[in-house]
C-alpha cells in the first residue's frame, strides 16, 4: 500500500520546510533578503515542529495551543515569503508554489481548530 503524503501532516510540514531550504539555498544573498530568509527558514520549520508537539498534546485544550501556535507560524511565513518574491523576482513562480502550500497547510489547521473545538 501507497502511503500518501498529502494527508500525512507531519511530512508534508517536514517537506514544506525542506522545500523552503532548498529554494533559498539557489537563492543570490544580498543585503535584501538575507534577514527575510532566516525569518521565512526559521518561521517555515516551526510549522512542523509545533504540529509534532501537537500530536503529542496532553489535552485538548494543548492540542488547540500548539496547532494555533503552527497557524500563527504559517501566516508567518506567507509574509515572509511574499516578501521574498520581491526580493527576488526571478524566484517568484517557486515562491508563489509554496505560498500556496502555506495557504492550504493554514486551511488544514484552520479547520482542524474548529473541528476540534466542536464549532
Amino acid at each position: 500500500m501507497i502511503k500518501n503524503n498529502k494527508y500525512n501532516l507531519e511530512e508534508r510540514t517536514a517537506k514544506f520546510a525542506e522545500d523552503i531550504i532548498d529554494l533559498v539555498r539557489k537563492m543570490n544573498k544580498n543585503e535584501v533578503n538575507k534577514r527575510i530568509i532566516t525569518q521565512v527558514v526559521a518561521s517555515g520549520g516551526s510549522i512542523g515542529a509545533n504540529y509534532c508537539e501537537a500530536t503529542e498534546a496532553e489535552s485538548k485544550k494543548d492540542f488547540i495551543h500548539k496547532i494555533s501556535i503552527a497557524k500563527k507560524e504559517i501566516k508567518e511565513t506567507k509574509h515572509w515569503l511574499r516578501l521574498l518574491a520581491r526580493s527576488d523576482p526571478e524566484c517568484k513562480d517557486k515562491i508563489r508554489k509554496l505560498w500556496q502550500e502555506a495557504q492550504e497547510l493554514l486551511l488544514i489547521f484552520s479547520k482542524t481548530i474548529r473541528t476540534t473545538r466542536g464549532k
